[in-house]
């Protein structure tokens, strides 16, 4: 029996074996099809290589066939590079990684396809000086005719590259690990030029370009600066920021026409990028100088803007006057700020992981006409968080002396039932004022607007919003950061009289004072 049963299985592997012809592959005579005609691979800085673009090949023919040859039509001077199923190429060296410019002999079965994955590392000197493109083709050859083609197009941006030169100083590095951030870090001390940034190029920065004491580094309208991954700007005790964007230029339908705003975001510039929290670190602002933020929109970083002094034990006030501003999608905190004085109007802050504004250890914060909305999709989220103490792994700091926090005119909303929290763990005085603002907060045991002990005035003229049914903002649109308000929000006509008195879009504050950020327009 096992001998027969041996017998019937040798002659069925025979019998397949003679059958098949689908290893006989057939020189290629052109008809593959493609998912596109032409692969553009956005955006990419000049010597910084983008990401990964894909092409699928079609063979829709009855035969197993075999390419006689795909390369890039600039041959190996071209600054694309191809992945073809798994292989590298015919250039490829001995460690089995190669250029990706030239394949040969590359097999195809019938009614298959296959994928081609393609990059680029090129400079603005190899692009078309007058629309800054770089480009080649992707030739198929066949031995009927000419090679079937499929285009490659980049944009090349040139910029100014900041590199870090030296490791960041010890203080600033016991700081940066007394607040939870890594403090492996190195920066580039900027001196000369590089301490005025202006909106002929871009900005790219990697590590942490340090504001040293004594020097100012002044922005001028219209600079888009992107930090590479962990990357971030610090500003040191006695170094001074001021980042000077205006309003932008709009048509009629709200288009802008000229951006005069400045932009801080990762250096990753394709579509699937443009929310994309954590990208880089963000500002680390350590000075006691009058620091100016005008027009800014940041997004994208792992803690937006960090305020806080040097020396916790022996704190100075760190300054912060910020306005007309937005930042967006921030992976831990839009603002922390400890132990320090901020001025915020025309504020909008919108997705963080755990606090849109974070004023903790105290200090003196005023923020007039700001919109604070959380919608990160966490159940321990805020949008404000406020204390007077500052807890590490090895002590608890509290009792700061100046324990002041002013909203007026603002928005405190989100995704959570109670979108603040409040907490008071020392003795000193307390207080917490918010005048006419809308506040989204639940009646819990955890209600953060019944005031903790030796706290005043807390609730006055506001709206209190216990469920997104009541007292609900509308705004036009959330996931898109667009936090303008519609018709019916509840946020319409609701605000006093401030020294704020245009919105962030330059609208007048006139007959109606709305609340939040912007003003409603029909």
């Amino acid at each position: 029996m096992r001998n027969s049963l041996f017998i019937l299985l040798f002659g069925l592997l025979i019998s397949l074996s003679s059958c098949r012809s689908d290893f006989d592959f057939q020189p290629s005579t052109g008809g593959l099809t493609f998912s596109k005609d032409t692969v553009y691979l956005d955006t990419v800085f000049t010597n910084i290589g983008s990401s990964t673009y894909r092409l699928k090949v079609y063979n829709k023919s009855d035969t197993d066939i075999s390419i006689p040859k795909i390369q890039l039509a600039k041959g190996t001077s071209s600054k694309y590079r191809m992945m073809i199923d798994g292989l590298t190429g015919e250039d490829a060296d001995a460690s089995g990684f190669g250029e990706g410019k030239i394949f040969n002999n590359v097999e195809l079965l019938a009614k298959d396809s296959m994928y081609i994955f393609i990059e680029t590392t090129a400079s603005i000197l190899d692009a078309n000086p007058t629309d800054f493109l770089y480009t080649d083709k992707i030739e198929f050859h066949n031995i009927s005719g000419a090679p079937q083609t499929v285009d490659l197009v980049t944009l090349i941006q040139d910029a100014v590259f900041i590199y870090p030169n030296r490791p960041i100083d010890t203080g600033i590095k016991e700081t940066l690990s007394l607040n939870g951030i890594p403090s492996d870090i190195e920066g580039h001390e900027l001196s000369g030029s590089l301490l005025n940034w202006t909106n002929e190029k871009p900005y790219v920065v990697y590590g942490f370009a340090l504001v040293p004491n004594g020097t100012v580094l002044n922005i001028e309208q219209g600079t888009k600066v992107h930090f590479h991954a962990n990357s971030g700007l610090i500003i040191d005790k006695l170094g001074t920021l001021n980042i000077n964007g205006q309003l932008s230029d709009y048509d009629a339908e709200g288009i802008v026409t000229l951006d005069k705003e400045v932009r801080f975001e990762g250096d990753r510039l394709e579509p699937f990028f443009e929310d994309v929290p954590a990208q880089w670190f963000g500002v680390i602002n350590f000075s006691l100088n009058n620091n100016v933020i005008e027009h800014l929109t940041l997004k994208n970083a792992t803690l937006g803007i960090f305020n806080a002094p040097l020396d916790i034990d022996a704190p100075y006030i760190t300054k912060l006057d910020i306005s007309n501003s937005q930042i967006y999608n921030c992976s831990n905190i839009g603002i922390l700020s400890r132990g320090s004085e901020i001025n915020g109007s025309n504020l909008v802050i919108n997705f963080s992981g755990q606090a849109n504004i974070a004023c903790t250890y105290g200090g003196t914060y005023n923020f007039t006409h700001c919109t604070f909305n959380n919608n990160w999709s966490s159940s321990k989220q805020v949008a404000v968080l406020l204390n007077d103490y500052l807890e590490t792994d090895t002590a608890l700091y509290v009792n700061n002396p100046i324990n002041v926090f002013n909203f007026t005119n603002c928005i405190v909303y989100g995704s959570n039932q109670n979108e603040i929290f409040i907490e008071q763990k020392g003795t000193n005085p307390f207080s917490y004022n918010f005048t006419n603002c809308l506040i989204k907060v639940n009646n819990t045991n955890n209600n953060p607007l019944y005031p903790p002990t030796n706290t005043t005035n807390y609730n006055v003229g506001c709206k209190i919003a216990t469920n997104s049914s009541i007292f609900n903002p509308k705004f036009k649109d959330v996931n898109k950061n667009q936090l303008n308000l519609l018709e019916d929000s509840a946020a319409i006509g609701f605000g006093i009289t401030s020294s704020v008195t245009n919105d962030i879009l330059g609208n007048p504050r006139t007959t109606s004072i709305d609340l939040g950020a912007y003003q409603y327009i029909p």
